[in-house]
């Protein structure tokens, strides 16, 4: 349930990115009825619809997550809170400057700040999220921690990179199938290679 939770977003982003491109005069008038106001110039072309749309969408979608979470006076996760404000900047500079750039930066840049997250706990503060969150069902050797750490960094960095490749090698309808079926994708495959990587070190808990 939280992985669709998390998901929630980046699952609207792609439906109201496909609806505009497949209904692009309505996506056009849509647009320029609710976001003409927060334009550059004030004016939304047809191309400009599907990613302007979705873009709005996201940031919706990011802050309904905040409010769904403290409305049921439940923690909202320090990374959520990094997430809407990338959201809201690249976002925003999406829809006022209606260049789609903007936007295509936002998962990298939330990629890298999640790499920078596990390399300044482990290397500044000495401390281990990975342990931190799985150390009570798990009973591993330090090194193993460590790398386990290590390699969700070098994963994050990894897909930061991935992203900008596609981003701007590619058409716009094609990083939006990427941002989302193949960032799943590829996630699952790095969490089964955990997987089979933790089954080969763990140790039965004391």
């Amino acid at each position: 349930m939280k992985f669709l939770f998390d998901l929630f977003p980046v699952i609207l982003f792609f439906a109201m990115f496909k609806w505009g491109e497949g209904h692009v005069a309505s996506a056009q008038q849509l647009a320029s009825t609710y976001l003409s106001g927060f334009v550059s110039g004030g004016v939304v072309t047809a191309e400009q619809a599907p990613i302007l749309l979705a873009t709005s969408v996201v940031i919706i979608a990011t802050l309904l997550q905040i409010g769904y979470l403290l409305a049921r006076r439940k923690k909202v996760d320090v990374m959520l809170w990094v997430s809407l404000l990338i959201v809201g900047v690249f976002g925003g500079a999406t829809i006022y400057f209606h260049n789609e750039n903007f936007i295509k930066w936002k998962p990298t840049v939330l990629y890298w700040a999640f790499a920078s997250t596990f390399l300044i706990s482990q290397f500044v503060l000495k401390k281990n999220l990975i342990k931190t969150m799985m150390g009570e069902q798990l009973d591993l050797p330090a090194q193993v921690w460590s790398r386990l750490s290590l390699s969700w960094a070098g994963f994050f960095l990894m897909m930061g990179v991935l992203n900008l490749y596609v981003a701007f090698n590619f058409p716009t309808a094609v990083w939006v199938n990427f941002k989302l079926f193949g960032g799943m994708g590829l996630m699952l495959v790095f969490v089964l290679a955990q997987s089979v990587f933790l089954s080969k070190h763990m140790q039965e808990p004391k």
